[in-house]
């Protein structure tokens, strides 16, 4: 029996369509705190504010109780996504699109669709691959449309090179990042994910392998999109789409970058010693 055991003895195709309702308040004060762990100025951030775009994601947090929670730190397999029994799981991607503000202290809900759900092969084995739709609307209607796509696999072989592309860009914008642990345990504490291997060391480097802690993917993403928003600060973004291409760790810092492309587009990127480890468009007016 293949490593997908559990999702494979239930038809994938039943888990389509499933949904989940959740509610949540953009209070000011973990929004404050989210621009405090990001070295940010926290103090333009009063109620009737617009939210900075995807920071909505450290709202809407899991709560499972403590007796549910595996020996990684994330809540058991099963609920609202399949049982998948792959050990590593990651958040491999997105796109996203900001159709009106959401502003500190408005109440807000997000209805999440599962949309696909889909096995295939990779370098070290399995891979299953399933796509979440999110819709978030505040008090004036839907404000953000986002597809989320989890990947679930293998953990790669002990010794294997770094996932990730060669870059020598340099870019239009250039911002070094400095992921000590303490910046991954702020990020992990608001986002209440309790997963080891963005705090726990031993954990991470002995258990699953890791030379350190794992940078979170959400937290990258929103570093590359900050470093965006400071060399253009009156832009206003409108779409975002990321793509994670290999792991960043507390062992290195790195570059979050980017470069003007078009007419109101920009590619971004981050590199860690010449290796490009997410990739990402911004459409902007």
């Amino acid at each position: 029996m293949n490593a997908c055991n559990e999702a494979t003895l239930a038809d994938l195709s039943d888990w389509v369509g499933r949904e989940e309702l959740r509610s949540d308040r953009i209070d000011q004060r973990t929004a404050q705190a989210l621009a405090a762990t990001l070295d940010l100025d926290s103090d333009t951030l009063q109620e009737g504010c617009e939210l900075p775009p995807l920071w909505h994601w450290v709202y809407f947090s899991p709560n499972a109780r403590h007796s549910e929670i595996g020996v990684d730190g994330h809540p058991q397999r099963g609920g609202f996504l399949p049982p998948v029994n792959l050990p590593n799981r990651m958040w491999a991607g997105g796109r996203l699109s900001f159709e009106q503000p959401l502003r500190v202290g408005e109440a807000v809900t997000r209805v999440s669709r599962i949309l696909r759900c889909e096995r295939k092969s990779g370098r070290n084995g399995e891979l299953l691959f399933v796509t979440v739709e999110h819709k978030i609307s505040g008090e004036s209607g839907v404000c953000v449309v986002e597809e989320q796509d989890i990947v679930y696999r293998q953990p790669a072989p002990q010794g294997a090179p770094l996932a990730g592309e060669a870059t020598e860009r340099q870019g239009e914008f250039r911002r070094l990042i400095h992921p000590d642990p303490v910046l991954l345990f702020r990020y992990s504490a608001l986002t209440f994910n309790g997963h080891r291997i963005h705090y726990d060391k031993p954990y991470a480097t002995l258990e699953e392998g890791y030379p350190g802690l794992v940078v979170q993917g959400p937290l990258a993403a929103t570093l590359l999109l900050e470093g965006f928003r400071a060399a253009h600060p009156n832009k206003r973004i409108r779409r975002f789409a990321f793509r994670a291409i290999g792991p960043l760790f507390d062992t290195a810092d790195f570059a979050v970058c980017g470069q003007l492309t078009g007419l109101g587009t920009a590619d971004l990127w981050t590199d860690c010693n010449r290796r490009s480890t997410m990739k990402a468009e911004v459409t902007f007016d």
